[in-house]
């Protein structure tokens, strides 16, 4: 018997019913709404066009201190002299706060036009579309070093020609279809994190490209309180999704560090993973069910079960297909009861070596916290320097707890790294587990450092990405990558990839520059590993290409150490060179067959996961669409 699926009365037209689940009763229709984003349709307006975040928030220089504005951190309205001094330090750099920003380009590149597809979309849909050029412009790139840098130069060949933003299901079925029809790219276009290349225009496109905006398929479709389980559409913002779920007591619990900007269908598209994923789990384990439309139907499955033996289980063609396969429209996920107890906390031990010692005992024992990261010493140093200037007690007070670590600790300040700590859930609970971490600690000659830097260490991750954009503007180019590796190599690895970041760079005559790592997310069988590079860049031609293959080489050194392609951040166009290896020939012919078959003309021709050379190699015939709407791929 077909499942029974309940029709949800929506706000936007011709829209067809949500995937539902169990009775109508279970479903909390109430709360089945649009939300207001925090991010508006003309994304310009609230977000900056030439980099990370919101335009209200950035650091900049004044009287040569380095200060941050943004009242929706923290450290806004913040003088950071420690900070000022450590670039100094690091960079041998004094902030030149009269330097102008990139201003917008004063034309853009002409657009290439499908006039059959403009034609059927404006006579057939009701879809609202632009060709204006700062709304194409915003939605050419993702957040790469190298697409903010050629935002900053205007180096940006082609961009989209269109930019849709469809409301619901049906209409990006009508979107899909007619870009069938007509050959014409799309690029599923969320929240514009990408930092692997994902949504960045392939450069080389000869037709028409179509942004395919999500962000106005932001609805709550429903809420079922009794299984715990939540509809929403793909568009929406990680943070709305979580204030409208806190209205009503519960949360999912994904906090990836792009939380604020990043979308739900992104997360999906990417296997995305949150700092909270220990209590919580990545994107795949909070799935239930998706959708997803692709040019040979739409894909998904019909059972909200909480698991099932039917086969390869498809929710995870679509987890980390990046795009290149459809766009994903509703995700079912599950959901929790808000927790009674937050409490951070933090802990300082005398080398990497024993912190890593501890996070692997923790893992083992299963134990961890909602978030536990641990700070190689480089970048406990830039965090601490991240710290707003003091009163002269509070002085006096941070001089004493140094004695207290160097002096009757014995620690030496050049090798102590740090970890910080969030515990979640009922106050009994948080209690036996916050005293079970301390005592795991000492064991490894650890000891706690206080709730405060806790909750600074997990805060400042939202305002670290700004740095990268100011550290640009002032000719230092930086970025993260990231890999996943067993615990056996975990420590082995981290040395390894800075002593050849270090290599390289001497090889390069570069003498300027930083290198850290910290262990962000940790398992049974391994860890996630996070690395920071920068150096400076003046009086460098090429400085981006320079990174990047001081990059590739530590991609290089990941993997032969044992490490993956990546943990989180997705393969994308990056990351493309490595994808065949990283999944063998059989693998990867193996994923071309889904894409010919559910993409047949290559309408969705990102280049990410296998690069676009390969996947333009055969073209496979086309078969003709024999109806007005797509078949159903039932799984």
């Amino acid at each position: 018997m077909a499942a029974k699926r309940n029709v949800v009365t929506t706000e936007a037209p011709e829209s067809s019913p949500a995937p539902g689940e169990g009775t109508a009763l279970a479903l909390d229709t109430r709360f089945s709404k649009s939300v207001e984003s925090v991010i508006p349709k003309k994304r310009q307006e609230a977000l900056k066009w030439y980099g990370w975040g919101y335009n209200d928030s950035q650091f900049y220089g004044q009287d040569g201190v380095i200060c941050f504005r943004g009242e929706k951190y923290p450290l806004g309205g913040c003088e950071l002299p420690s900070f000022t001094k450590w670039v100094e330090n690091k960079f041998n750099l004094k902030v030149d706060h009269n330097k102008p920003y990139p201003q917008l380009p004063k034309s853009y590149p002409p657009p290439v036009e499908n006039a059959p597809f403009l034609r059927e979309l404006k006579g057939t849909t009701k879809v609202d579309f632009s060709q204006e050029g700062i709304d194409r412009l915003v939605r050419c790139h993702g957040q790469t070093l190298n697409d903010i840098y050629s935002l900053w130069h205007h180096k940006f060949r082609r961009i989209p020609d269109l930019v849709v933003w469809p409301r619901c299901h049906d209409e990006v079925v009508q979107l899909v279809r007619l870009a069938h029809k007509h050959d014409v790219m799309l690029v599923p276009f969320g929240g514009g994190t990408s930092v692997s290349g994902a949504i960045t225009c392939p450069q080389n496109e000869h037709r028409m490209i179509c942004a395919l905006d999500t962000s106005q398929m932001n609805r709550l479709m429903w809420l079922n309180r009794e299984n715990l389980t939540v509809c929403f559409e793909s568009g929406i913002v990680g943070q709305d999704l979580e204030r409208v779920l806190r209205e009503q007591g519960l949360t999912v619990g994904h906090e990836p560090d792009s939380y604020e900007f990043s979308t739900l269908g992104g997360w999906v598209a990417t296997r995305a993973s949150g700092m909270k994923k220990n209590v919580y789990g990545n994107i795949e384990d909070l799935v239930v069910r998706v959708r997803m439309v692709t040019p040979s139907g739409t894909l998904e499955r019909e059972c909200s079960a909480p698991r099932v033996s039917c086969g390869p289980d498809f929710n995870h063609v679509i987890l980390g297909s990046e795009g290149t396969l459809g766009v994903i429209t509703e995700v079912v996920l599950k959901v929790r009861p808000l927790p009674k107890e937050r409490r951070y906390g933090s802990l300082a031990f005398p080398n990497f070596e024993q912190g890593v010692l501890f996070m692997r005992e923790v893992a083992r024992r299963r134990c961890q916290p909602a978030s536990v990261r641990l700070m190689d010493n480089e970048q406990f140093m830039f965090g601490q320097a991240l710290k707003p200037e003091k009163s002269w007690w509070a002085g006096v007070v941070d001089g004493l707890k140094q004695r207290y670590v160097t002096a009757w600790k014995g620690i030496d300040l050049s090798e102590i790294c740090a970890a910080t700590l969030l515990f979640e859930g009922d106050q009994k609970d948080v209690q036996r587990q916050e005293a079970l971490i301390y005592e795991i600690a000492a064991k490894f000659k650890g000891f706690p450092a206080g709730g405060q830097n806790g909750e600074r260490g997990y805060i400042l991750t939202f305002v670290i990405a700004y740095i990268r954009d100011f550290g640009l503007h002032q000719g230092i180019v930086a970025e993260s990558f990231e890999t996943s590796v067993p615990w056996d190599r975990c420590s082995l690895l981290c040395r390894s990839v800075k002593q050849r970041v270090v290599s390289e760079c001497q090889k390069r005559k570069i003498t300027l520059y930083t290198i850290s790592a910290r262990v962000t997310q940790t398992y049974d069988a391994g860890a996630c590993i996070y690395f920071y590079f920068g150096f400076r860049c003046v009086d460098v031609s090429n400085p981006v290409e320079l990174f990047e293959a001081i990059e590739h080489s530590a991609r290089d050194e990941i993997l032969s150490c044992g490490g993956s392609l990546s943990h989180h951040h997705g393969v994308g166009k990056i990351r493309s060179h490595w994808y065949r290896n990283a999944v063998t020939e059989t693998g990867s012919s193996l994923y071309f067959a889904a894409k010919r078959h559910l993409d047949p003309k290559n309408i969705f021709a990102l280049g990410n996961l296998l690069p676009l050379v390969e996947e333009n190699t055969q073209k496979p015939e086309v078969p003709a669409l024999k109806t007005s709407i797509p078949p159903k791929a039932k799984l």
